[in-house]
């Protein structure tokens, strides 16, 4: 019989009893090194874990109705019996670990492509004691637990419950893609930080430069000129922090046409890429020349105190302007034409660059305007708003600093208009 094997039994009940059995000694083993000695030792072992996962996995097999539950609550009497026996040893650990094994082991006689996972990811965690009791107490501040829950409630609460349909009032917009987008703001924000905790201060201003040009490369470029004027001696590391920012800006930029309109997002990629990596190889440039001067005066970036990593704040400022920006954009498309749309553009990108180009997706995606249009809508919106970051430079640094920064505003548009021609002339637009 197809599937079937001598005596009667299945060739999946083999496979979920091994499964169990592999389980189950997986988790005794870290259970048997990990366990304490002595009058406070802890009862479960190697043995008693491998016996827990048999009995979850023969009490599923036997379809017994109620063995199952039966078993989980024997299980969790000889748990409690345990731990009472052994007064003083704190936690219970062992004893929680023991009833999730029963319970691996009754899932890997239904789906053993499900229990073994699951196995290897409690044994996982449990082998990491110490690495995460540090970094509950040690590593981890208050305030990034408050915001790493906020963006939790976030994403998972609020998110699923904003309507998907298209609001005419929002030139078309959804509410649902708003508040994505501001959770893409803030995710990057506090990936941004993690990768600054986890390289530490010496990764110097271009690291922090560029994690901070995900929130604002404008007010980046007014921080590093600032620093640079009143430090002369860190004029190239500030410039290096201000020249990655700008390439956060493309990259930015890329990630929320991919979010909003893919098929125009496939057609912009190359200038993207393009003006990334020459802003991020200008700014890496000018990083390895002013190392030794990094090196004889720190130009780490300053503790960020007691406030948390997400500016929730500003992201929703951000989110706003982008739904202000998209009703303007969108009227006027409708009154003035394409020239309308350009000019809407051109005024909002002075002050923003990421509000214009998230309106031109948004219409997009919606059919009203074209790829081509996108792409030829980032361009100028990077030109108005490197106008404004020029100026930024130039006022808050002097022309010692500007001068390293203009050219990488600069250059990326000149390269980047050249070929968004040679594409839109590909694409027959």
């Amino acid at each position: 019989m197809d599937g079937a094997q001598p005596f009667g039994v299945s060739s999946e009940l083999i496979v979920g009893l091994a499964a169990a059995l592999g389980s189950g000694l997986l988790i005794g083993l870290e259970r048997e090194r990990h366990k304490r000695r002595g009058p406070n030792h802890e009862p479960a072992g190697l043995r008693t874990f491998t016996l827990a996962s048999m009995c979850g996995a023969l009490a599923q097999a036997l379809a017994v109705p109620g063995l199952v539950p039966v078993g989980a609550l024997a299980i969790t009497a000889l748990a409690a019996m345990a731990y009472l026996r052994s007064r003083g040893r704190p936690g219970l650990t062992t004893e929680a670990a023991l009833l999730v094994t029963y319970l691996i082991g009754a899932l890997c006689v239904t789906a053993p492509l499900l229990g073994s996972p699951a196995a290897v990811v409690m044994t996982a965690l449990l082998a990491a004691r110490t690495r995460l009791h540090r970094f509950a107490t040690q590593v981890l501040r208050e305030e990034e637990l408050h915001d790493a829950l906020l963006l939790g409630a976030l994403a998972l609460v609020v998110m699923p419950l904003m309507p998907q349909q298209p609001l005419p009032w929002l030139a078309g917009m959804k509410a649902h893609s708003l508040l994505g987008l501001m959770l893409l703001m803030l995710v990057l924000q506090a990936v941004g930080h993690v990768a600054l905790r986890l390289a530490g201060p010496q990764a110097g201003l271009a690291v922090s430069g560029l994690l901070s040009g995900l929130v604002s490369s404008t007010a980046t470029i007014a921080a590093m000129g600032a620093r640079a004027r009143a430090q002369p001696g860190l004029a190239l590391a500030c410039a290096a922090g201000a020249v990655m920012s700008t390439c956060a800006t493309w990259l930015l930029a890329q990630v929320m046409l991919f979010a909003m309109a893919p098929q125009a997002a496939l057609l912009v990629l190359p200038v993207s890429l393009l003006g990334a990596a020459l802003c991020g190889g200008l700014g890496w440039l000018l990083a390895r020349r002013s190392r030794r001067d990094a090196e004889a005066t720190p130009a780490a970036p300053e503790p960020e105190g007691p406030r948390g990593p997400l500016r929730l704040r500003e992201a929703l400022v951000l989110s706003l302007m982008l739904g202000a920006v998209a009703v303007a954009v969108s009227w006027a498309r409708e009154h003035f034409g394409r020239s309308g749309l350009y000019g809407a553009v051109a005024l909002t990108a002075f002050a923003d660059v990421h509000a214009p180009i998230a309106s031109l997706a948004g219409l997009q995606a919606a059919g009203s305007i074209g790829r081509g249009q996108v792409l030829l809508g980032l361009l100028l919106a990077f030109a108005c708003n490197s106008t404004t970051r020029g100026i930024t430079a130039v006022a808050a640094g002097g022309w010692r600093f500007a001068r390293f920064v203009i050219p990488a505003l600069a250059l990326p548009l000149l390269l980047g208009g050249g070929l968004a021609a040679l594409l839109l002339f590909g694409a027959g637009s």
